[in-house]
């Protein structure tokens, strides 16, 4: 895709790299993240419109700092440094860092001092997000200060000449209010990008893309009925057409009638050559007396393979397995710094194919956020009620009820989960929502109903809001709309007699229970 302006992203570890390159996907121009590291000869060849430097947990005077390429500096292409990236700039250009007298977290007002680019038509005070404890204090040769704050007086500087800038703040976060009109400054006035990817143009461009790299060769495509594997299937089926063939197992840990959506929408209206298999007793059947949260996602993962590679086997000689990677996972993929990472829990992917299954992979969506695969898909014609799902997990209803996995035991919280999401849709802001559901709790409780007492299941309510997923909170829900929901659980479905409300944020909890 880059035929179009694009900026790179070197990444420092910052916990908002991504939210920089989403900030500037948003003024349609392309952005990337790359390693921190990446040799200045490797930028210079994809010819970037400008190179941000974003922010980092390290110090400057750490003896294994992350520094970059001082040789990028001699590009001619403009550069920004935000936080360490500023430091890390001026410390390579021959200023001066030091640690702060105090540490500056939150919000901030700095006093734009001089006339800038960055600035152009903000007002002289402007409301920020600070996160440093070391600071500029002398700055390198050619260098201005532009804005400061009484505890940082370096807060902004910039040489317009080499067009080298550096922000001590976070511009990309929303607690920078005009942060965006800073990032756009920077985009468009001083790198001259001219705003040009769409996602029209993507969509051409992937589909011509595809066509030259499959030739006349055949596709499998695992479909799970979700967002991301519903716009791979789509758009390589407008590329490919008969030779894509789609993949739907049904685990039987699905939504209430989803896998007679997928049908109806893929087989039926797209016409894609879709292939069904009805594997509910065997994966459930692996699930018995299987408790253990990681256990049962590794169970359904190596069942699942099981089930598509046999699945595969049935298309012949197909040379390419589509799979519908996104950018964060790509991201995910490399440690920018280095270091441990724990496991909180098994991805469900289409991996650890039998030897016989020598696919090639073809990952038309890997450029794109979530929020972007939408779009795509709307663009692409998919219906809303596939586009506008909310995230599901890969090993379905199984890790949303805590304990053994049983036919029972799904069917009573497909039944509560629908009830969930008929309420949560009424709601007039339900696009808020990221994701709503039901849990079904391994404890029964006493109740009553009627003249006789009961002791029967509990069903926990989940409802979140998010950007990204990577942090939540606990959606305020409207108190008629919770009562009626448990209403309708407790006396619609059969084996409930309490509904609890899940409050808790993410960290420190996560949005699944299990």
């Amino acid at each position: 895709m880059q035929a179009h302006d694009w900026i790179a992203i070197l990444d420092y570890g910052s916990q908002y790299s991504q939210l920089i390159a989403r900030r500037i996907r948003e003024q349609h121009v392309y952005s990337e993240l790359m390693r921190f590291d990446t040799p200045a000869s490797t930028l210079a060849a994809r010819k970037p419109a400008g190179i941000i430097l974003s922010g980092g947990p390290s110090s400057v005077f750490e003896p294994n700092a992350p520094l970059g390429d001082p040789r990028l500096f001699e590009l001619g292409v403009p550069v920004l440094g935000i936080c360490y990236g500023m430091q890390m700039t001026a410390k390579l250009l021959g200023g001066t860092v030091k640690p702060g007298h105090s540490r500056e977290y939150g919000h901030a007002n700095i006093r734009v001092s001089a006339a800038d680019a960055l600035f152009r038509g903000l007002p002289h005070d402007v409301d920020v997000w600070m996160s440093h404890g070391d600071q500029v204090v002398n700055m390198p040769p050619g260098f201005q200060a532009v804005a400061g704050t009484t505890a940082c007086p370096v807060a902004a500087m910039a040489d317009a000449h080499r067009r080298i800038y550096g922000l001590q703040f976070h511009p990309e976060v929303a607690h920078t209010p005009r942060g965006t009109d800073i990032l756009r400054h920077f985009v468009f006035d001083v790198c001259g990008c001219k705003g040009d990817w769409q996602m029209a143009q993507f969509i051409r461009e992937s589909i011509a893309e595809i066509r030259r790299r499959v030739g006349d060769q055949h596709v499998v495509c695992g479909l799970s009925g979700g967002v991301d594997s519903s716009v791979v299937a789509v758009l390589l089926h407008q590329a490919i057409g008969a030779q894509l063939h789609c993949i739907f197992v049904d685990n039987g840990l699905l939504r209430h009638g989803e896998a007679e959506q997928v049908e109806q929408t893929f087989g039926d209206a797209f016409g894609l050559d879709l292939h069904v298999s009805h594997a509910q007793d065997l994966f459930l059947g692996r699930l018995k007396g299987v408790t253990d949260p990681e256990a049962k996602r590794k169970s359904i993962g190596s069942t699942f393979i099981e089930v598509f590679a046999n699945e595969a086997r049935k298309m012949g000689e197909a040379r390419f397995l589509a799979q519908g990677t996104l950018y964060p996972d790509v991201i995910e993929s490399f440690s920018p710094i280095g270091g441990p990472s724990a496991t909180i829990k098994s991805h469900h992917n289409v991996g650890g194919l039998p030897p016989d299954l020598k696919f090639e992979l073809i990952e038309p969506v890997r450029e794109l956020f979530k929020d972007e695969v939408r779009e795509l898909g709307r663009e692409l014609g998919i219906p809303a009620a596939i586009i506008d799902r909310q995230p599901f997990p890969g090993p379905g209803m199984a890790v949303r009820i805590l304990g053994e996995v049983t036919a029972e035991r799904v069917a009573v919280l497909q039944q509560a989960d629908l009830r969930v999401q008929e309420e949560m849709a009424k709601l007039p802001n339900y696009r808020d929502i990221w994701q709503s559901f039901a849990v079904l709790l391994p404890i029964q409780t006493v109740g009553v109903m009627g003249d006789s007492r009961t002791y029967e299941n509990v069903v926990a309510l989940r409802v979140v809001e998010s950007r990204d997923g990577m942090t939540a909170d606990w959606f305020h829900v409207p108190y008629d709309t919770l009562a009626r929901t448990s209403n309708r659980i407790i006396n619609e479905v059969r084996g409930v007699n309490r509904v609890v409300f899940d409050i808790s944020s993410k960290p420190p909890a996560t949005i699944e229970w299990e």
